[in-house]
């Protein structure tokens, strides 16, 4: 989850229930977070994640998000979790955000955000948009189904899904970015670091 951690939304989203509130992590992205986050509470603790300022997306706005992946992961990688950036990194990340075409780091921000809102409703084995519920509902059967995943870890990844399921995720106001998002899905999902289904 390389490329969502960076962006704002997401990582507030992170701080409430993990990557489940927003629907776009994976199975395994879902059990690391809840081997490596430390014991919650009984019970979700979802706040509400700020709201998302959606856009309709462009090819080129996409492409350089792509473009951008290595120089961003460069600083981002380095970064403790779930701890916001300093200003020096702030500014770093706002001269690659330009390097690649954009405003700043917080239009960087908002492309990446809208493309996560998508990318949370596209189903990984058709690549079809289906929607970020019933993917949901797909990560539940699927974590249920495991019988590898650790007891403890399976609770709290069932609890977060079963979250974000209730949280009711935004709907994708730009229906033309749904489009625009599954024909790059092959490329988006290897840099959110999805493709380890």
């Amino acid at each position: 989850m390389r490329m969502f951690v960076r962006t704002t939304f997401v990582a507030l989203a992170i701080a409430g229930s993990g990557a489940a509130l927003t629907a776009v992590a994976t199975l395994p992205a879902l059990a690391q977070a809840a081997k490596d986050s430390p014991a919650q509470p009984p019970g979700p603790t979802i706040s509400q994640p700020p709201q998302l300022k959606q856009i309709a997306l462009t090819d080129k706005q996409i492409e350089n998000v792509l473009a951008s992946q290595k120089d961003m992961d460069a600083i981002t990688d380095k970064l403790p979790e779930n701890a916001p950036p300093d200003q020096k990194i702030v500014t770093q990340l706002d001269g690659i955000a330009k390097k690649y075409g954009f405003a700043s780091y917080d239009d960087f921000n908002v492309v990446v955000d809208n493309i996560s809102l998508v990318m949370g409703g596209i189903d990984p084995k058709t690549k079809t948009y289906v929607g970020p519920e019933a993917v949901i509902k797909q990560q539940i059967d699927q974590v249920q189904a495991d019988k590898k995943m650790k007891p403890d870890d399976k609770k709290q990844v069932l609890n977060d899904l079963n979250a974000a399921l209730k949280a009711k995720p935004p709907e994708v106001e730009n229906k033309g970015n749904i489009d625009l998002v599954v024909k790059y899905y092959d490329k988006l999902a290897a840099a959110f670091g999805e493709d380890d289904n």
